[in-house]
């Protein structure tokens, strides 16, 4: 039974969007590419670049949408319809400022908790798709939100980030192999 076709990470394409902690989606699917050798290409028809690598045996795309985070939806989609996958196998990588860095998590389904890319995934794809939560930590106050996540965290921050998409990566074949539930549980548990 397929648990996993399609890994879209979210992010803003310019450049110097690149380490700004809205982009840790981005930084996640870029170290899957690196660990299984594959190379992103912009493809026009989604206006994303993508790539296909195998894991476990299965072929997985990774995706990057190439508008801006808020427009995060119609790639993506396009790349499900294209390929005829369906959203439940769909895992979509993103920021989140409601877990401190040092925590990710996995789930499936839900609400957009004011996150404008989850936001824009669920109007055009459902909102029955898997997610992992990467966090980034919070500022403090409500509207100091955006103007954190679009510049690059502390150095603490950013290797905490790291250490969490090492441990993501690490469950992607459990997740291909056994399902959201038992990758839920080896992610989660490493962390505690």
């Amino acid at each position: 039974m397929r648990h996993l076709s399609i890994i879209a990470g979210l992010g803003n394409p310019e450049q110097k969007y690149e380490r700004t902690l809205h982009n840790a989606g981005f930084w996640f699917v870029d170290a899957l590419a690196r660990k299984y050798g594959g190379e992103f290409r912009y493809e026009k028809k989604f206006d994303a670049e993508y790539c296909r690598v195998t894991i476990k045996s299965d072929d997985i795309w990774l995706v990057k949408p190439q508008n801006y985070m808020n427009q995060s939806g119609p790639p993506v989609r396009a790349i499900l319809d294209y390929y005829q996958l369906h959203p439940k196998h769909l895992l979509v990588a993103h920021d989140e400022i409601d877990l401190p860095p040092g925590t990710v998590r996995l789930k499936q389904g839900g609400g957009h908790g004011g996150h404008n890319g989850i936001r824009d995934v669920i109007r055009h794809c459902g909102a029955d798709f898997m997610r992992l939560r990467i966090g980034v930590g919070h500022p403090g106050e409500k509207s100091k939100v955006t103007g954190y996540v679009l510049k690059p965290g502390s150095d603490d921050v950013e290797s905490a980030i790291e250490k969490n998409l090492d441990e993501a990566l690490d469950v992607m074949p459990l997740l291909i192999e056994d399902g959201l539930n038992a990758a839920m549980k080896a992610l989660h548990t490493k962390e505690d």
